[in-house]
C-alpha cells in the first residue's frame, strides 16, 4: 500500500515547532560560522565548480533514464545549496529550474546575484533545511541533500525525509551524501572526545554545532521505507588528516 505523505506531514509539524522554540541557539551557532565562511573563506575551498560526486550521479541518471529527470520541465530542490554551485551547474547544463535553501544569507546573496546576472530560473531562500518544505506535493523531479542534513537532530532528519518524499514526484530521485561512520577512526575519535547529546554525534570544533555520522545500515533504515536504493558508493578509508573523512553517496528513487 502506498503511503500518502500529506497525512504524515501534520504529525511531524509539531517537531518543527519544537525545533523552532528550543533549537535556535544551536542553529545560530552554526549559522555564524557559515556566514563568515562565505564572506572570508577558510574552512572550505569555495569553488563554483559542481561536486564530482554529483557529476558522477548525473552521468548514471542520464545513462539509466536519459533526460527524463533533467530537462526544462524539471524542478530541482537543493537542500543546503551553499553558493549554488551544484544547482547552477544543473541549470546551465540541462535547463532545469529550481530552488536552493541555505542557512547562510551570504551564500544566498552570492548565488542569487549570479542567477540574476545569467538569467537562470533559480530561486534561493535563506533558511534552515529543518522544518516544512514550502513546495507543492509531488512537484520535484530531483532533490539534492549533499553534506547538509547531518547537522539536524534525529527528529528533524525524520521530518525532512518525510517532506522530501512528499514533494518528490513518483519516480523522482534523491541524491544523498553524508559522512560515514563505518571504519572512520577520525569520526569515532571525535565522538569519543566531544560527544553531542545524540548517539553518533560530536560537536564540531570549528562550527560549534552537532554533526551526526551515519552507518550504512542507518541510511538504509531511514530511507528504505520511502525509496528504492539503486546505488551506494562509499569513499576510501583514510589514515591521514582529520579533513579526510569517509562519506557515503546514495542514489534513491521515490517508491
Amino acid at each position: 500500500m502506498r503511503l500518502d505523505y500529506r497525512y504524515l506531514t501534520p504529525i511531524f509539524a509539531s517537531v518543527y515547532k519544537m525545533w523552532h522554540s528550543n533549537g535556535m541557539k544551536r542553529k545560530r551557532s552554526g549559522q555564524a560560522f557559515w556566514e563568515q565562511e562565505y564572506t572570508k573563506g577558510g574552512h572550505l575551498a569555495l569553488s563554483l565548480n559542481p561536486s564530482e560526486d554529483l557529476e558522477k550521479f548525473v552521468r548514471w541518471l542520464v545513462r539509466e533514464h536519459g533526460r527524463e529527470h533533467l530537462n526544462v520541465t524539471s524542478a530541482v530542490l537543493d537542500l543546503g545549496c551553499g553558493n549554488g554551485r551544484n544547482i547552477e551547474w544543473l541549470s546551465r547544463s540541462y535547463g532545469i529550474h529550481g530552488t536552493g535553501y541555505d542557512i547562510s544569507t551570504e551564500a544566498i546573496k552570492s548565488a542569487s546575484r549570479r542567477a540574476a546576472q545569467d538569467n537562470l530560473p533559480l530561486t534561493y531562500i535563506s533558511r534552515s533545511i529543518a522544518g516544512p518544505i514550502n513546495l507543492p506535493d509531488e512537484s520535484q523531479s530531483l532533490i539534492l541533500d549533499m553534506m547538509s542534513s547531518h547537522f539536524l537532530n534525529k527528529e528533524e532528519r525524520t521530518f525532512l525525509i518525510q517532506e522530501i518524499a512528499r514533494v518528490l514526484r513518483p519516480g523522482g530521485f534523491l541524491f544523498y551524501k553524508t559522512f560515514l561512520l563505518d571504519e572512520d577512526r577520525h569520526a569515532a575519535r571525535m565522538i569519543a572526545e566531544n560527544p553531542g547529546e545524540e548517539a553518533q554525534t560530536y560537536i564540531h570544533p570549528k562550527i560549534g554545532a552537532a554533526e551526526y555520522v551515519s552507518r550504512e545500515e542507518d541510511v538504509e533504515a531511514a530511507y528504505g521505507p520511502y525509496f528504492t536504493i539503486h546505488k551506494v558508493l562509499k569513499s576510501h578509508r583514510h589514515k591521514g588528516a582529520q579533513a579526510k573523512r569517509r562519506s557515503i553517496s546514495v542514489y534513491l528513487e521515490k517508491a
